[in-house]
């Protein structure tokens, strides 16, 4: 069973509307006392369908859980898309040659999605709203997002999805950010990477070797893969799917 409806981030967009999703599993209603961990993504438009999805194609998440009828919410937003989706993922601020000047706003975003978004899913839905039962996922800038998520937010996710993500931007600033984080031991991360567009940015594969060592130095249980024939795209993401949710016990 799959949910749209209007959110608005007043810290980044103002009043303007955007998409959100919810998914809840078939049986959500046959069992009014049970309660259900939640997933949060980003880029929500391309999770579901491919009728929403900015390019055409999905990650094909609502057929993959229709499918597997996991006991599992999944809420996601869609990305700003006027032109301020690296501003609103990027965590850090930065520059270079393909974006030009990026103003961090990922602590804006991050904060309304646990201190607004979250709560209103709590609030509405049967959830299990505690650290052990909320996870966070995403790709590219989103899967960015997820890492500072579970990093940074640690006391809200305990465990994250993080699919080729975009360490390239600043990686001496991401690297330091997540050193900073406080992460408790039982943090569980999936991380992978495409081996196909592993040399799309310089520094790249430096970055996800420097990192994936950082966060088994802060003793996460990280699972950590190169995708052999991988590509940066919704396709290759939706073939990750039954291993990131097998390796996050989903």
């Amino acid at each position: 069973m799959l949910k749209k409806w209007d959110v608005t981030i007043p810290a980044l967009t103002g009043d303007a509307p955007r998409k959100a999703y919810i998914y809840l599993p078939e049986y959500y209603d046959d069992d009014p006392n049970r309660r259900f961990p939640v997933m949060y993504m980003f880029d929500g438009q391309n999770i579901f369908l491919d009728e929403d999805a900015s390019f055409g194609k999905s990650w094909g998440m609502y057929n993959f859980m229709q499918w597997t009828r996991k006991p599992l919410i999944i809420v996601a937003v869609e990305c700003n898309r006027f032109g301020e989706r690296f501003n609103e993922y990027a965590p850090v601020t930065y520059e270079n040659r393909e974006h030009g000047f990026i103003k961090a706003k990922g602590r804006s975003h991050m904060n309304w999605l646990v201190n607004e978004l979250k709560p209103y899913i709590d609030a509405n839905y049967r959830t299990l709203p505690d650290r052990r039962n909320t996870i966070i996922a995403g790709s590219s800038m989103g899967g960015l997002m997820a890492l500072y998520g579970v990093t940074c937010y640690n006391k809200i996710f305990q465990r994250a999805a993080i699919l080729s993500p975009s360490l390239w931007v600043d990686p001496s600033k991401l690297y330091n950010l997540v050193a900073r984080a406080n992460m408790r031991y039982d943090t569980t991360i999936y991380m992978d990477y495409g081996s196909d567009e592993i040399n799309n940015h310089e520094g790249s594969a430096d970055a996800l070797i420097s990192m994936a060592t950082l966060l088994l130095k802060k003793r996460a249980n990280l699972t950590f893969r190169i995708v052999p024939g991988g590509t940066h795209s919704e396709a290759s993401w939706e073939q990750q799917i039954p291993v990131f949710m097998d390796c996050l016990k989903l």
